[in-house]
């Protein structure tokens, strides 16, 4: 077991607390959520952070609640708590099946919402699912607020919008059409691995047909993807076997995922394509 460096630790009360220590203490500092994606890195000393923030002290990071038709959800609420949402689980079933694919019950007891969204691990779940449900992260800091769509928060593996000084703060995703159809696919070696790719579809069915689609990609590329083509692809028709292979391809055509551990990025990109097909499928039939 590799043991990290030795750093400050800190605990502010408050948002604008934590923003100042952000600020103040700059590129030495990192802020501390559930620690799944941090501390690891510190062990490895890929993370040699002087300062630990812990935002397990700011009560106003927690919880989730309805704000007209959108579900906010506090950076510090855990996926465990997510699962434990009556308003998820029937607003926004998706968000509750992709929670129970994330590593296990005990990273999903401290793994929080925050954590999963803002270090932009291209591994992580919730990302994707995030700019397939068109949310949008609210970051705090030393300039005040801004919100930034989820879809133009990442910009390369642990690369993000984020700002020096700036913590994500809450997560709004509107709620989707009643009756819409949802499906998040992912392939995984074991219990508690990152998915060798992962797909999640949102769409609405009328008359048989497709009437609107997104489509969002886990660990095929160095960040989350929106496969837009691949939605367009399918809108209109019933999702027939053609159909289904088109967009299957216009998915894959957007893959460049690393060959890894997981496999060579040929199979990776075919195994994408399966995700997509397969959520497709199981979101349709799950529309009314």
């Amino acid at each position: 077991m590799m043991i990290p460096g030795s750093f400050s630790y800190h605990r502010p009360a408050s948002v604008a607390d934590a923003v100042k220590l952000l600020s103040d203490l700059g590129e030495d500092a990192r802020p501390l959520a559930g620690g799944h994606s941090l501390v690891p890195m510190m062990k490895l000393r890929l993370a040699t952070p002087a300062h630990l923030i812990d935002l397990h002290g700011i009560a106003a990071l927690k919880g989730i609640s309805r704000d007209g038709n959108n579900l906010v959800i506090g950076a510090m609420t855990t996926q465990h708590e997510l699962l434990a949402s009556d308003d998820v689980a029937k607003s926004m079933p998706i968000l509750h099946e992709a929670a129970l694919l994330i590593a296990d019950p005990q990273v999903r007891y401290r793994g929080t919402i925050g954590g999963n969204v803002a270090n932009g691990d291209p591994g992580n779940d919730m990302p994707a699912l995030m700019m397939t449900l068109g949310a949008t992260y609210r970051l705090e800091g030393p300039g005040g607020s801004r919100d930034v769509a989820a879809a133009d928060f990442y910009q390369g593996a642990y690369f993000t919008a984020l700002e020096p000084g700036e913590i994500l703060t809450s997560v709004s995703v509107p709620v989707p059409a009643a009756g819409h159809g949802f499906a998040y696919e992912k392939l995984k070696r074991k219990v508690g691995d990152y998915a060798t790719a992962a797909a999640a579809v949102v769409l609405t069915m009328a008359g048989g047909k497709v009437a609107t689609c997104s489509i969002g990609l886990t660990n095929v590329h160095e960040t989350p993807l929106l496969a837009t083509d691949a939605a367009t692809t399918v809108i209109g028709t019933s999702l027939d076997a053609a159909t289904l292979k088109k967009a299957a391809a216009a998915a894959e055509a957007i893959m460049a995922p690393a060959a890894d551990a997981r496999g060579p990025v040929e199979y990776r990109k075919h195994v994408g394509g399966i995700m997509v097909t397969r959520a497709l499928q199981r979101a349709a039939s799950v529309a009314k």
